[in-house]
């Protein structure tokens, strides 16, 4: 049987060239790009300015790429909305809706699992299934706007998963989420991030795009980094730093550090002056998280003397930081919780 094409991940100059290859004409790629990507169909016959026979054609030969909301969790301190999605294949996948005054934002996985192993992370406990293609990556987003019934206006790639380690996929998504033609979403308003994988941050500033890199750094010594993230064996402290100083040359883009407080292993005064060090004279924020507690692991996030004590020391050497205001804390919080304990019933 003929593999079908998946649509939604096509770009329109390829959308363009692979209806003609079918012996349509060239406007009908339009035509069909919208209503994959400003009205979010979910079924060929809702196209309804295509001719019957271009649905037939459609519905043999191309794959119409939905989740499936499974399970959603809202909190009731602050709105927060934490989707589980199915795949067509069956896998699972978490998406998360914070509500801002300055506008909804959506944080989407990019794998199902992850192989990166970082200790205090649900998403990597049970290892990696597969990356997500770019349709499936752009539908959480889609399936959440519909399902508010509001736009989204900023998007974050930081749930399960490593975005770099499915380079080929994120970068496309990037391409479809900002295209003109499509949801616009401004690249200045994409964050992707990441746990240093330093080639594909060097080739994601070569690329010249306009989002926001957040490197999870989660210490400030190459010992420690070792001891909570696996990848700190391969590309040391000061290669994920160089590359991120190359990013920022690259595009013109500050740095967002990502530091989880683990209570009692990266919070104190001393790893606080480090981190200063580490980050003198590069254009940086530095964005402080009390870590979600995960059961399998015994890590626990430090109190809120210590997050205090932490932000204060780094203001003092003149870093620029915030405590990231902790959202949905009633509801399955860390990354890859929800999926982990819906697998597990």
């Amino acid at each position: 049987m003929r593999e079908q094409t998946d649509i939604k991940s096509m770009t329109l100059p390829e959308l363009e060239e692979w209806l003609m290859g079918l012996g349509e004409k060239k406007f009908r790629a339009k035509q069909l790009y919208q209503w994959l990507h400003i009205h979010h169909v979910t079924d060929f016959e809702e196209m309804t300015n295509l001719p019957a026979a271009l649905r037939k054609k459609l519905r043999a030969q191309a794959r119409l790429t939905v989740l499936r909301e499974e399970l959603v969790q809202i909190s009731r301190m602050d709105g927060t909305r934490k989707y589980l999605f199915a795949l067509q294949d069956g896998n699972m996948i978490e998406s998360v809706l914070m509500k801002y005054k300055h506008g909804n934002s959506v944080c989407v996985s990019s794998q199902v699992g992850c192989r990166m192993g970082c200790r205090f992370c649900a998403s990597t406990l049970d290892g990696l299934v597969r990356g997500l293609t770019a349709s499936e990556m752009l539908d959480q987003v889609y399936r959440i706007e519909d399902s508010i019934g509001e736009r989204i206006s900023n998007v974050v790639v930081m749930g399960s998963g490593e975005p770099l380690d499915n380079f080929e996929e994120l970068v496309r998504f990037i391409g479809l989420l900002s295209d003109e033609n499509g949801l616009h979403i401004s690249q200045r308003s994409i964050t992707v991030s990441t746990c240093g994988l330093v080639p594909q941050i060097r080739r994601l500033a070569d690329m010249g795009l306009q989002i926001t890199l957040a490197l999870s750094l989660h210490a400030s010594s190459q010992e420690k980094r070792q001891e909570l993230m696996p990848v700190a064996r391969s590309f040391s402290l000061e290669e994920v730093l160089a590359a991120c100083q190359y990013y920022f040359e690259k595009t013109g883009r500050r740095i967002t550090f990502e530091y989880s407080l683990v209570g009692g292993i990266n919070d104190t005064k001393e790893d606080a002056v480090r981190l200063a060090e580490l980050t003198r004279g590069m254009n940086c924020h530095i964005n402080l998280i009390p870590v979600n507690p995960v059961k399998e692991r015994d890590y626990a996030p430090s109190d809120q003397r210590e997050i205090c004590n932490f932000k204060n020391f780094l203001e003092k050497y003149g870093r620029n930081v915030t405590i990231r205001r902790e959202m949905g804390q009633d509801i399955d919080g860390a990354c890859g919780q929800l999926r982990k304990r819906f697998l597990e019933r």
